[in-house]
Formats: C-alpha cells, structure tokens, sequence
C-alpha cells in the first residue's frame, strides 16, 4: 500500500519529540518500519536512550553515489503561549497541517519518505537512494555528528535537506558559534564592595567590546558578513553581595571560509586574558554553487512543480540544519534545502504546513530522485 505523505505527516506530528529531552527513538522505530516494509535496508543507531538515528538506503547498485535525502524529527518546546488546536493531532484546517513540527520539519521529512518508499522498487539496481533520519538537531545538530563521528554514513552524490522554504531551492545557509563567556570576580559584602571584585563590572566592559566588535572578513556574495549577538547575560545571586561570576551567551552566525577557532582567538585578542570561552554550539556553513548543473536540475523541477521560478539570484536560508554536520562527512557533495514547511512558522505557536505543499514536495523529491538515478545508468 503506498504511502501518503499528509497522513505519515500527522503520524509522526502525533510523536512528542520536544528536544530535551528529544525521545525521538518511538517516531524513528515508525519510519524504518515503513521503509523496511518498503523494501529498503535501514540502520538504526542509537547514541543515547530512547535517542537514535535511522540510515535507509534503497537496494541500489548503480557507478555513482547515491542521493542523499534528510531531516531531523526532534522539534523545539511549546511556548509559554497557549495554542488553539492540540500541537500532537496534526489537525488540518484550512489546507493547513496544524501541529508542533509540522513545518519543522516532519512534514518534510513524510514527503521524502513517502517519495522514495513508493518508488523504491524502481530504484533498485541504480543509484538509488539514501535516507539519513536524525534526531538532536534542534540544540545543535547532536544526532547528525554522532553519524558523521561513527564513520557509518558511506556516500552520498548530492544531499537534499527537507528543512522548511516553502519548497523554494536555497543553496546554503550560514554556520553557528555559540558561546558561553565566563568573567571571574572575588564576592564580598555589597556594603563593603572595595574587598571584593565585581564580575557584572568586567561583563559591562566586554558588552561594550562585543557591540563594537568587528570580523574584519569580506562579505560573502549571498550569505553576506557574519553577524554577532548578544542573547543572554548573568551575574550575581542577590542584590547584596559582589558578584563573583558573570557570563554571557553569544550567537556569532558566520560564512564560508571564516573558521570557527580564528572567530574565538579574535575574540580573546580582543577581550582580554581574563575571559573564558566555551563553545555550546558549533556548526559550520553551508555553501553550493549555483550554477552546479544538479542545481539547475533542481531548479528546473521545483519549477515544472510548483510552478514559481528559482529568481535572478539564488537564495539561502538564515538558520542552520543538519547540512553542517553531514555535507562535510560526505565529501562536501552539492547539497539543497528544500522543504514544504514555511520557515516564518517554525518554533511558533499554532505551527503548521501547507497541505499543497507536503504533497508538492514529495512530487519534487520523487522526481529528483528518478532524474538521478536515470542519469547514473
């Protein structure tokens, strides 16, 4: 019996999958089953309890690498705010999959599972496919570089990344450092602050660094110049005493060819011995040429599909996916986001997909997969 993408969409928006504490293993048990049942081999991999990520590949044996399709299936907490509909029914209103999820990303990740499931019969003794199923991306990518660590994820020609963008083709999207930064003090009474030294003061000084702060690289021609923030800020337990400890939390978005390690020891140049930096999440960008004949194979099919044209210049995407753990672990493959979900909904209240687009996309995605397999002989 085929396999309906908009129903595998409500199926797996029914998993709690709230990342932490993530338990994607039950949802990741229900896609290999569909696709062993489907005929492909699939591979499990646990890395922490009830945490795993699933390997699928079609029974392929084609001269090239197969095509890589992948999403996570972990999503990010409700929100304070309440919603309108239950965020695990997948209840469709209005054309529109309602559901904590949905647009990021099991609805894409149902469409391509969907796609090749159904025609994974025809795949065989080509190319053929690959599914890589990942939990843990959400706070960094956690499942994806448990893979590319293990040494388990064997080739892939080209990647598609079924991340929201409204099935529009985004050739690559900036890297991530985030960082702790820790300023030591010495605390004492607040009445007698001369004896002791305030960490909340050297926090003030480096804040006034760090919105000053500048990268001194060229922007790149479409991600642009990496960009820092400031996001959080901490000292002191009680409003009489000195504070002895102060951290900051910075967001640095960065572009190809700007390496991570250059980007801390800047930053310690700059700020000072007396900071500690800790990285809390550190994935690099992603960068695909355009003019890449498979992308314009992409383009071409996202527009007989869709019927909306790739545009005069290519587009990208402004958060981060699993691209930057797996495109490096394949040999830096040209790598695709394209997914139904509408990047404007993800992490909100009332999330939801495009119905249209959840059945668009796995049009898109079976299409991509039969033009590379048919091109491999």
């Amino acid at each position: 019996m085929p396999i309906d993408p908009v129903e595998l969409s409500r199926e797996l928006i029914a998993f709690n999958t709230i990342n932490p504490p993530g338990n994607e293993l039950s949802c990741i048990r229900h896609i290999e089953k569909l696709l062993a049942g489907a005929g492909l081999q699939t591979s499990l991999q646990e890395f922490a309890p009830e945490r795993a990520n699933l390997i699928a590949r079609t029974r392929g044996s084609g001269s090239k690498s197969p095509l890589c399709f992948t999403g996570h299936v972990d999503t990010v907490p409700l929100g304070n705010a309440s919603w309108s509909v239950d965020p695990f029914a997948g209840e469709i209103i209005d054309g529109k999959m309602y559901g904590r999820g949905s647009t990021d990303m099991k609805c894409g990740v149902a469409a391509f599972v969907a796609a090749i499931g159904n025609m994974a019969g025809q795949l065989e003794e080509t190319s053929g496919a690959v599914l890589v199923i990942t939990a843990g991306e959400e706070i960094g990518c956690e499942g994806a570089f448990h893979l590319a660590r293990a040494g388990v994820l064997g080739p892939a020609g080209a990647i598609v990344v079924a991340e929201p963008t409204s099935n529009a083709a985004l050739v690559g999207h900036k890297g991530a450092l985030w960082l702790r930064l820790t300023l030591k003090g010495v605390t004492a009474h607040g009445s007698m602050p001369h004896l002791g030294v305030n960490a909340a003061y050297k926090a003030a000084r480096v804040l006034t660094a760090l919105e000053n702060f500048q990268f001194n690289v060229a922007p790149h021609r479409y991600l642009g110049l990496p960009t820092l923030n400031v996001g959080t800020v901490r000292a002191g337990l009680n409003v009489n005493s000195v504070p002895d400890l102060a951290e900051i939390g910075i967001d640095i978005r960065s572009i190809p060819g700007l390496d991570h390690s250059r980007i801390q020891e800047h930053l310690k140049a700059e700020l000072g011995d007396e900071i500690l930096l800790e990285p809390i999440v550190d994935v690099g960008a992603v960068w695909t040429d355009p003019s890449s004949p498979w992308i314009q194979q992409v383009y071409d099919i996202v527009r007989d599909v869709t019927g909306e044209d790739a545009g005069p210049e290519p587009r990208t995407a402004p958060y981060f996916t699993d691209a930057s753990a797996l495109t490096p672990a394949f040999g830096n493959p040209p790598t695709i986001i394209l997914g139904p979900g509408e990047a404007a909904k993800a992490h909100q209240t009332d999330e939801y997909c495009s119905v249209q687009r959840i059945r668009e996309a796995s049009d898109i995605y079976a299409r991509l997969a039969a033009g590379w397999c048919t091109r491999s002989g």
